[in-house]
């Protein structure tokens, strides 16, 4: 099922119950999208951004002598391929395939790796039943993709499943439970004021959106609170995974201060209309997020790992 458009609110009254059918209207509306919407981008840009949030993950327990690149890589739930593709211009992965619930989102990750100039192999797959063999890949990666599976650990034996014996997996991107909720309320709070602000008359004619577009942001955030099944807390993070058989688990996190100021910008963008924001904004936000990272960089080390909005987390397959 491809939708060609976000979907309507009888669509997203039925996907409350379905969960599979809100993944699927979800992610198939937002592939063609989607990298436009998080400013992805398989440039230098990106690809230091995802060489460093995997490395970050990987070395919290990373064994000596654990070579790079990578061989056989599977991405789970991959998108458009953000994490996978960018793994492999930063040289730390050789071959790449990708799969995800989404049929339109396969097809864009195979559209942006051609566009790069290079082939992957792709599969619609729910990650909670992969359909790969035991003992194929050397590596499974993902991004911003577990608090979406409703059974977690279950998709987390998958890929201990799948993965060789040795065989590492690095998930990133996860929403903590606490930078969620802060999230959230900074989020909501700058939409109401970004929304109202922009139709006084001072500046309605170029900061106003249009109510229809409104209506539509509105649609796609009903819909992705229905996609967004879960938070963690770092340590039960972990213990999912261990439960799950992965041996060598690590967890490793990062945005705080970055995350604080990222999510009121990103919502200014949505909340306005699309031209009223130019090149300097667009300066202003990925600078300021740059400079907060490295700040939250020092955070990280006197400041628990659960007030941070993301959380990755690593492990390997038992070697028999």
């Amino acid at each position: 099922m491809v939708s060609t458009g976000v979907a309507s609110a009888a669509e997203v009254e039925q996907a409350w119950a379905d969960n599979k059918l809100a993944q699927v209207l979800y992610h198939d509306w937002e592939a063609q999208t989607y990298d436009e919407k998080w400013s992805i981008s398989f440039d230098d840009r990106c690809t230091t951004v995802v060489r460093d949030r995997f490395l970050r993950v990987l070395e919290s327990t990373r064994r000596p002598g654990e070579s790079l690149p990578y061989g056989r890589t599977l991405e789970l739930g991959a998108g458009t391929g953000f994490f996978s593709l960018n793994l492999k211009l930063a040289g730390l992965v050789d071959e790449v395939h990708v799969s995800d619930l989404s049929p339109g989102m396969v097809e864009a990750a195979k559209e942006n790796a051609r566009r790069l100039g290079f082939e992957i192999e792709g599969r619609v797959a729910d990650a909670e039943a992969l359909p790969y063999e035991d003992d194929t890949f050397d590596l499974v990666v993902g991004h911003a993709v577990i608090h979406h599976i409703p059974d977690v650990e279950g998709a987390l034996r998958e890929v201990v499943r799948v993965l060789k014996p040795g065989g590492r997996f690095v998930i990133a991107g996860e929403p903590t439970t606490i930078g969620h909720w802060y999230a959230r309320h900074i989020s909501r709070a700058t939409w109401e004021t970004a929304t109202r602000v922009s139709k006084l008359p001072p500046f309605r004619q170029k900061w106003a959106r249009a109510q229809a577009e409104l209506d539509e942001s509105s649609r796609a955030a009903a819909l992705e609170a229905v996609v967004d099944l879960h938070t963690f807390d770092p340590g039960e993070l972990a213990a999912t995974a261990a439960r799950a058989g992965a041996a060598d688990v690590g967890t490793a996190t990062e945005e705080l201060l970055s995350a604080v100021a990222g999510w009121p910008i990103r919502t200014v963008e949505y909340a306005v209309a699309e031209d009223a924001l130019g090149f300097g904004w667009a300066t202003f936000a990925y600078t300021t997020w740059k400079r907060l990272m490295r700040v939250d960089a020092v955070l990280g080390r006197v400041v628990p790992q659960k007030f941070f909005y993301n959380v990755g987390v690593t492990g390997t397959k038992p070697a028999r």
